[in-house]
């Protein structure tokens, strides 16, 4: 078993296991961290893609509130290229109490939320599609953000500064040796192999999933799985991020992000952050609340739904999910547990996912004798060279001055061929890597006319690979094809009505009545270890059809 020795194991690749990781490479400690998946493939690539302004918590749940209002200025300032300063409105509706916007303001003030009352005549100059019979509204610093390369960023930050990823490995058990944990055997997905990482500290970032994680080293983390819906819609019928102005609820927001709207979410309790559905009545409610905000949402095209968990960690009693704080927490377990070399950091928002890393960092760094400040709010995350763009009108503009219209894969979402091929070399193990890396297959077709064309490039990168003698002969295309398929079917059976049923029975007939992909061979999906794909594994099943 190949043994990898180093000061710190992150666990966890999202928001802030990569945050973690950034901060620790930057200090000079040495640190790997391991992803059962391919990054954000957790809670960080299943959100509605909100930077909060702290508003929404603001009378509930003020520390999180300050907390939010804090991280927002930072995040700003370190990933402009990562954020789309769409600015928020909060304003209330027929439905809601117009005293409570006093309530809102003043919860604001205390928490050190920025905010202003407007005239409702602005709200609607500025977002005409708005429900015209709102009678209050206030600007806030909400924006939409791209987890996907925000976390990419991280990531790439951390290796410039010595650090080492590993996607596509699950911890399969934690060392321990008394009552210290010493490292983690992890399994490679992509070969089966097994590996021994060998560390000082193991740091717990994984999310909805820390509760397991902390499980394998006998001790008890209670994490609640919070499942909340988010529906996307086809237009962005607003461009500016908009809430309920009251206490936080189902369906009270709607997000502008890249080409399309947000609206969510739920938050329904799901036993396992693994097992999870979207069922019929909650995209029914987020259409219903839509409608409250925009009168005309209904008419939209409703392109897919999905759902995250968020990592609510709960330390008390509560009556209701809702009712658990979103801010964070640091577990040392030596202090807690009696087992030294585990800490585990739970709870928080992406918005927070900074502040955590270097809250935890500098409780391990404490422990390991370094005294490296923390400098991840003021050092600028790097720009991605592989083609990354938060904002459709950037594709578009670098489209029209390279003049590549002809290498369009995604038309729905401009993704080239150069897109495609810079995300299969950058090591995606499937398409639906290159879907996070690029929105490959994310628009109003959902895959219908790009996936083939994303699988053939596949093939043509592999084919130059044999010719230079580095990859066996086996085909992979029935695998990658029936994979990426089924991942966006998942999303599909809960919003098939009016256009995107048509667009799905379309889909359907290219794909199993002409190409007849449901009969192709395995093609590699029982001969995938060394392969370097990953298309069938337990670890990274999540959500299930509820059709």
């Amino acid at each position: 078993m190949q043994t990898i020795v180093t000061e710190v194991l992150v666990i966890g690749g999202g928001a802030t296991g990569a945050g973690c990781l950034r901060d620790l490479a930057m200090r000079g400690i040495r640190a790997v961290l391991v992803e059962k998946g391919d990054m954000t493939h957790g809670t960080t690539g299943r959100y509605h893609g909100l930077v909060h302004s702290g508003g929404r918590y603001a009378v509930k749940d003020p520390q999180s509130a300050h907390e939010c209002a804090v991280e927002n200025k930072i995040l700003r300032t370190i990933m402009p290229h990562c954020i789309e300063d769409t600015s928020g409105f909060f304003v209330a509706t027929p439905w809601d109490d117009p005293s409570y916007g006093d309530t809102f303001l003043e919860g604001c003030r205390k928490t050190g939320v920025a905010c202003e009352e407007i005239s409702v005549a602005e709200a609607l100059r500025r977002e005409p599609a708005l429900n015209p019979r709102i009678s209050r509204a206030f600007e806030v610093n909400d924006a939409s953000a791209d987890s996907f390369l925000a976390t990419d960023l991280n990531v790439l930050s951390a290796k410039h500064y010595g650090a080492q990823a590993l996607p596509y490995h699950a911890v399969v058990d934690l060392i321990r040796e008394g009552d210290r944990v010493v490292g983690a055997v992890v399994e490679d997905l992509s070969t089966g192999e097994h590996k021994r990482i060998e560390a000082a500290y193991v740091l717990n970032a994984a999310g909805a999933w820390a509760g397991k994680i902390a499980g394998m080293a006998g001790v008890k983390v209670t994490v609640v799985p919070g499942k909340g819906v988010m529906v996307a819609m086809n237009h962005r019928m607003v461009n500016t991020v908009i809430n309920r102005c009251k206490m936080p609820a189902d369906g009270d927001i709607i997000v502008p992000a890249h080409t399309v709207a947000v609206i969510g979410t739920t938050d329904r309790h799901v036993p396992d952050p693994d097992v999870y559905g979207i069922d019929p009545d909650e995209v029914a409610l987020m259409m219903e609340e839509g409608a409250k905000l925009v009168p005309n949402f209904t008419s939209y095209r409703a392109l897919r739904a999905w759902a995250g968990v968020r990592p609510l960690y709960k330390d008390q009693d509560v009556a209701d999910d809702r009712d658990i704080s979103r801010t964070y927490k640091l577990l040392d377990h030596s202090q807690r547990d009696g087992v030294e070399g585990l800490m585990s950091i739970v709870g928080g928002k992406w918005t927070t996912y900074r502040m955590m890393a270097e809250e935890a960092v500098d409780a391990i760094a404490k422990k390991l004798g370094n005294t490296q400040p923390c400098r991840t709010a003021g050092e600028i995350l790097p720009h991605n060279q592989a083609g990354h763009f938060h904002r459709k009108g950037e594709r578009l503009a670098q489209i029209e001055r390279d003049d590549t219209y002809g290498d369009l894969i995604c038309e729905c979402e401009l993704v080239t061929r150069g897109d495609v091929l810079a995300s299969i070399q950058a090591g995606a193990r499937n398409i639906d890597d290159i879907r996070r890396d690029t929105r490959l297959g994310m628009g109003p077709c959902q895959g219908g006319f790009c996936t083939f064309r994303a699988v053939a490039l596949w093939e043509e990168q592999k084919a130059a690979q044999q010719a230079e003698g580095g990859s066996s002969s086996v085909s992979l295309s029935g695998a990658l094809l029936r994979h990426f398929l089924q991942e966006r079917w998942k999303g599909l059976t809960a919003v098939m009505w009016a256009d995107q049923l048509r667009q799905a029975r379309l889909d359907e007939i290219m794909y199993l009545d002409t190409l007849g992909v449901d009969l192709l061979p395995p093609g590699g999906e029982n001969s995938q270890a060394g392969e370097g794909v990953v298309t069938k594994h337990a670890a990274i099943a999540t959500e299930y059809d509820n059709a």
